[in-house]
């Protein structure tokens, strides 16, 4: 818990925002002068208090990895949220838009670790090396600010706008992959609504791994194994509504999918 009153009003302000499903003013449009690590102090004050309410952290999330949105939100590197066992969402499985706000797809990566990474110094021979196996994921974001009127603090703060995740069904091997240049195909009510690569995700889903290590051993913190780790966009954010069916594949690591009512 922050012992900052701002961090700990705005972490709580978020988290009941995130309970009751609504929308909140732009912290940014609020208080113009927040910090980066203002925003990180108040995510962690919103985890804090998910904790309290049962949640259990089983994982992180990167975003802000394509240059695109480096632009948009004027910043230079990716950020970072937390991501808990209450965001898990099963393959296929129907999701209920009464339970988010303003939903938007993304295919993504995701590594399952079998070893801590702690950094500094972590490389992408180090990620591989303690990377049980990657997997084909749907990131499905959300914001709790208003119309996504967001700047890098907002984001930060509304835990990097995750809302929940959908992993594939198949873990595999990422020493027996180019993680660089292997392709997605995003499909929406069965028509294609965007494609990338791995290297859209600071040119490696690995890299993307590598840099959230490194920023987190600066804090003190590590990647634990068993962690689920999703590395980023390969493409950009699709809205969703109800009756919308997404399906993602990767080239070698399979498909996901994901219902919305």
């Amino acid at each position: 818990m922050s012992n900052n009153p701002l961090h700990a009003q705005l972490g709580d302000e978020l988290f009941v925002a995130l309970r009751e499903a609504r929308m909140v003013a732009p912290l940014t449009e609020r208080y113009p002068h927040l910090t980066i690590e203002d925003a990180y102090a108040i995510q962690q004050q919103l985890i804090a208090r998910r904790q309290e309410d049962g949640e259990r952290i089983i994982g992180k999330k990167i975003g802000v990895t394509s240059q695109a949105v480096m632009d948009l939100l004027k910043v230079d590197q990716p950020d970072f949220g937390m991501l808990t066992d209450r965001m898990v969402v099963n393959q296929g499985q129907c999701i209920d838009m009464a339970t988010l706000i303003q939903p938007k797809a993304e295919g993504e990566i995701a590594f399952v670790l079998k070893q801590d990474l702690a950094g500094p110094g972590v490389t992408v021979a180090d990620v591989l090396r303690a990377t049980e196996g990657v997997m084909a994921c749907f990131e499905i974001v959300d914001s709790r600010v208003r119309d996504w009127q967001i700047k890098i603090q907002d984001t930060v703060a509304d835990n990097a706008s995750c809302g929940v995740f959908v992993l594939g069904d198949r873990l595999v091997d990422p020493r027996g992959l180019d993680l660089y240049s292997t392709g997605m195909v995003l499909q929406k009510n069965g028509a294609i609504v965007g494609t990338g690569a791995g290297a859209a995700t600071m040119g490696s889903p690995a890299i993307a791994v590598a840099w959230l290590a490194n920023t987190l051993g600066r804090l003190g913190m590590s990647l634990k194994a068993g962690e689920v780790i999703l590395s980023g966009a390969l493409s950009g954010m699709v809205p969703v509504t109800a009756g919308d069916n997404l399906s993602v594949t990767i080239a070698g690591l399979g498909s996901c999918s994901v219902r919305f009512a």
